[in-house]
C-alpha cells in the first residue's frame, strides 16, 4: 500500500483517539471519522511501518448507529470525536471498552451498566480556549485532532450555555480592540489562550487572559464592557506566561474584577475554585462517579482511609462524612492547599494532606504506623507506581477503591493487586465525557481471608 491507493473495509472497532479501525493484508487502517460496522471505499492519506491512516471516499453501507451531529464543526474539532455516534451506541462501546481491558490481562468480569448522562450537552464547566489568527481577525476554538490549528468555534454545544454567551462578546471585544495573538512560530503576540470557568450551582464565570506580558489593552475598558455585557462574569483575571511549549498557565495572575474565587458544589459540599485549581469539569457525573466511590468504601465511620492522588481533596471530604479519618496526599503543592480550604470550608476536620509525590509520602506515612482499613486512589493515566501497590500489599487494607481515567492501566494494575491477596468484586464505568472516547472506572477489591 501507498498514500492514495484505495480500499474497501469494514470498521472493526476504534482505536484511543477515536478513529475506525480496520486491517487490510495485516496492515492495521486507522480510518478519520469510521464507525463500528461501516462498510466503506478509503483512501490511504498517511503510510507508516506498522500501521496507515485513511479517510473515507464513500460510504458503502453505514453503521446501524451513525447520526448527524448536533455541531457542524464534528470530525473537525477535536474536542468530540465520536459526536456522530448514538449516545447510547457510545455508553455501550465504553463499557465493553472497559470489559476488554480487564479480559486482556486475564481478568473475566462484567461490568456494571454504565452511568450515563440524560441529556449528554453543556456539561463541562471549564474551557481552555487556545487563540491564533490575526490582529482583528481572531480564531477562538479548539485544536483540530492532534493538531496545535485552531478550530474557530462560535458554539460548543459541550460546554455550559454561559461559556458561548461570554465566548461571543470576547470574540467582538478582542477584535475591536485590535489584540494580536501569539504566533507559535514566531514566538511573537500578545493574546495565547482564553479561558472560562463557570460555576453550575453560582450561574456565574470566571474568565481568563493568559498573556506573553502584561499590556498590549485597556483592561479597564475590557473590563467595563464585558461585564456590562455579560452580567454573569463575576471574576476575571490576567495571567501572564511568557515561556514556550505547551504549558499554559504561568505562575504571575493579576486579578482584573469582581471575585477571586467562584464556588461550586458537588452533592452537599461547596468548594472554591480559584483561577489555578483543579474542579472536576463534569460536575453532574462527578457526583455519581464520587458516590459510587463512597458506597464501594462501605465506610462505617470507624475506618481510617487514605485518598491516594487527593487533587483538592473533593473525593477525601466526600469520604470523611462517613469514616473516621481521611489521609489526602498528593503531589501538587497549591491542590493541597485548596483541599485544606476546602476542609475548612465544610467544617469537616477529620481530613488532613500532605503535599509531595504519593510513591515517596504514602510508604512513609505506614513506616510511620498510618495504618488504614480502606485505601481510595485516583491516580494520573499512568496508574500506579510500583511502590504504591508494594505498600498497599504489604498494608493490606480490607478494601481498596480505586477511580481510573484510564482502563488499560486500571487493568494493569489491578492484575498486580490480585497477584497480591486481592479479589476484584465490583467494576462501575462512568460516562464522564459524552462524545469522546473517555471513559471513568470506579472498582473495588477485597483482600482474600487468606491475605489476612
Amino acid at each position: 500500500m501507498k498514500a492514495g491507493d484505495k480500499l474497501q473495509l469494514t470498521i472493526e472497532d476504534f482505536n484511543t483517539k477515536g478513529q475506525g479501525f480496520a486491517r487490510h493484508e495485516g496492515m492495521a487502517i486507522f480510518v478519520n471519522g469510521g464507525l463500528i460496522g461501516e462498510e466503506c471505499e478509503v483512501e490511504i492519506t498517511t503510510m507508516k511501518k506498522q500501521y496507515a491512516i485513511a479517510k473515507i471516499t464513500e460510504t458503502i453501507q453505514p453503521s446501524p448507529d451513525e447520526v448527524t451531529p448536533v455541531c457542524s464543526l464534528a470530525g473537525t474539532c477535536g474536542g468530540c470525536q465520536i459526536q456522530h455516534l448514538e449516545y447510547q451506541a457510545q455508553l455501550k462501546y465504553k463499557e465493553t471498552r472497559v470489559k476488554a481491558e480487564f479480559k486482556r490481562v486475564g481478568i473475566d468480569i462484567e461490568p456494571l451498566p454504565i452511568m450515563g448522562m440524560e441529556d449528554p450537552y453543556q456539561f463541562r464547566n471549564k474551557a481552555q480556549v487556545p487563540v491564533s489568527g490575526k490582529k482583528g481577525n481572531l480564531k477562538l476554538g479548539f485544536y483540530k485532532q492532534s493538531t496545535h490549528n485552531v478550530v474557530d468555534t462560535q458554539t460548543c454545544y459541550i460546554q455550559h450555555e454561559l461559556h458561548n454567551k461570554v465566548m461571543k462578546e470576547l470574540r467582538t471585544l478582542l477584535n475591536n480592540e485590535l489584540v494580536v495573538p501569539f504566533n507559535e512560530r514566531s514566538k511573537k503576540g500578545w493574546l495565547k489562550h482564553v479561558i472560562v470557568r463557570v460555576s453550575f450551582d453560582q450561574k456565574k464565570v470566571m474568565v481568563m487572559l493568559v498573556t506573553t506580558g502584561r499590556g498590549d489593552m485597556d483592561m479597564y475598558r475590557f473590563v467595563t464592557k464585558l461585564t456590562k455585557a455579560v452580567p454573569e462574569v463575576a471574576s476575571i483575571f490576567q495571567n501572564i506566561n511568557g515561556m514556550s511549549g505547551n504549558r499554559i498557565l504561568g505562575k504571575r495572575f493579576i486579578h482584573l474584577y469582581g471575585q477571586k474565587e467562584l464556588v461550586d458544589t458537588i452533592g452537599d459540599l461547596h468548594f472554591k475554585i480559584s483561577p489555578a485549581s483543579f474542579f472536576q469539569i463534569n460536575p453532574t457525573q462527578t457526583e455519581k462517579l464520587y458516590n459510587a466511590a463512597l458506597n464501594m468504601a462501605e465506610l462505617t465511620g470507624k475506618e481510617t482511609v487514605y485518598d491516594l492522588y487527593c487533587g483538592s481533596g473533593t473525593i477525601s471530604l466526600f469520604l470523611a462524612k462517613q469514616a473516621k479519618e481521611v489521609i489526602g496526599i498528593e503531589i501538587v503543592e497549591d491542590a493541597v492547599k485548596d483541599a485544606q480550604m476546602n476542609a475548612i470550608d465544610n467544617y469537616i476536620k477529620n481530613a488532613s494532606f500532605y503535599a509531595g509525590k504519593v510513591e515517596e509520602v504514602f510508604p512513609e506515612l505506614y513506616t510511620e504506623g498510618r495504618k488504614a482499613e480502606v485505601v481510595v486512589v485516583d491516580p494520573p493515566r499512568k496508574g500506579l507506581d510500583p511502590q504504591v501497590i508494594d505498600t498497599i500489599a504489604t498494608m493490606q487494607p480490607e478494601r481498596i477503591v480505586y477511580v481510573s481515567c484510564n482502563p488499560n492501566t486500571l487493568a494493569r494494575d489491578v492484575k498486580a493487586l490480585t497477584e497480591q491477596g486481592y479479589t476484584l468484586k465490583q467494576v462501575q464505568p462512568v460516562d464522564m465525557f459524552p462524545h469522546s472516547m473517555h471513559v471513568e472506572t470506579v472498582v473495588r477489591l477485597c483482600v482474600k481471608e487468606s491475605a489476612k
